[in-house]
């Protein structure tokens, strides 16, 4: 009976040990604000870190535009981090990008919202 009791509670440690170490999975929402987005046909959202390594890359698309809230499952630990976001934008030759620095806490949903550039057609 005590070799089982010592079995069980070092599965059980390492089991713990095995989730605190879990990067927890961040819902990371972004509102799309303002005119422009009904010609959205792509979106490309990419996460990195501070050494460039891209951490999620997520592409979507659309037929009529984006919902006016899209959101992602990312798994990232608590930091500072930039989203890049790639948008094919109907009757544009180039690809639109969006950046900008995104910081981590405790939380699990991240806010996060987006205005189109002016268009320079």
């Amino acid at each position: 009976m005590p070799k089982r009791l010592a079995l069980i509670a070092i599965v059980a440690v390492g089991l713990w040990l095995w989730k605190a170490t879990d990067v927890p999975e961040r819902q990371l929402i972004l509102q799309l604000d303002g005119a422009g987005w009904s010609d959205v046909r792509a979106m490309d959202l990419q996460v990195v870190d501070s050494e460039e390594q891209i951490l999620k890359r997520e592409e979507r698309f659309f037929t009529n535009g984006p919902p006016p809230e899209v959101t992602f499952k990312v798994p990232l630990p608590e930091g500072t981090f930039r989203t890049r976001v790639f948008l094919k934008v109907q009757g544009r030759e180039q690809r639109v990008r969006l950046e900008e620095r995104v910081s981590v806490g405790e939380g699990e949903a991240i806010v996060r919202q987006l205005r189109l550039p002016a268009s320079s057609r």
